[in-house]
């Protein structure tokens, strides 16, 4: 039998099957003269359901007058990086569509929607939560007539609804029922039929309120004084 001898210039036989050979890579550059534009041919893949890694951004901002430094991802929201990182949960997590407005703060004095904001977006700007309403002592106005009126029932959306009243008494001290109304119309509420807190905002604002309170559950019919407790009664 024959023997196949050795080119010697280095070239390669043809394959007897007819495949073409992909030339070899070491760095950028083929060897022996091959195709310069198949030099990345092998390059590695990423494996087809492998996890993607999401950038950080580091968020410089004020939340409710304290200086906040942190990263977070890219895609986070306002709302997540509130609730979750700092835990600030008063805001609220609702529709996550920006269509209830329970998850309302502020940004630089403006009522926007915590679920719709990216976190990477609010770095050199200024955030409200409902945490940063004043408690007794001191009672936030608004807080003092949301309890006088009974304007928060769940309670699921009123710190939305206080951070949008909020927004509008900055921007207008004596607002009309009507800027009331527009105020809070992307602040859904399913317990008080919107009058209560329509008339809160009226009190807070230094009106009294345009339209009655309506009742408390159980003030149109109050019940008979408890007796008195006697010790050692049975």
């Amino acid at each position: 039998m024959g023997t196949r001898s050795a080119d010697p210039h280095g070239s390669k036989q043809p394959d007897p099957a007819g495949r073409k050979r992909a030339p070899a890579i070491s760095g950028d550059t083929p060897k022996n003269g091959g195709d310069p534009s198949q030099a990345h041919a092998r390059a590695p893949r990423v494996a087809a359901g492998a996890p993607t890694i999401t950038p950080l951004v580091l968020v410089k901002m004020k939340v409710n007058g304290d200086p906040v430094t942190i990263a977070v991802k890219s895609n986070r929201t306002l709302l997540e990086v509130l609730r979750e990182e700092l835990d600030l949960v008063g805001t609220k997590q609702g529709c996550d569509e920006g269509e209830c407005g329970a998850c309302t703060v502020l940004l630089d004095g403006e009522a926007v929607l915590g679920c719709l904001t990216l976190a990477a977006s609010c770095s050199g700007h200024t955030v409200r939560t409902v945490e940063s309403l004043a408690g007794a002592p001191h009672l936030d106005p608004l807080l003092d007539a949301f309890d006088r009126t009974g304007a928060g029932q769940c309670g699921f959306c009123t710190p939305g609804m206080l951070l949008s009243a909020t927004a509008l008494l900055a921007r207008e001290p004596h607002p009309s029922r009507d800027s009331i109304r527009r105020a809070i119309s992307g602040n859904l509420c399913r317990c008080t039929g919107y009058g209560p807190i329509v008339a809160a905002i009226e009190i807070a604002s230094g009106h009294e309120p345009s339209a009655p309170r309506p009742p408390l559950p159980g003030e149109e019919c109050p019940g008979q004084p408890l007796p008195p407790y006697r010790t050692g009664s049975k």
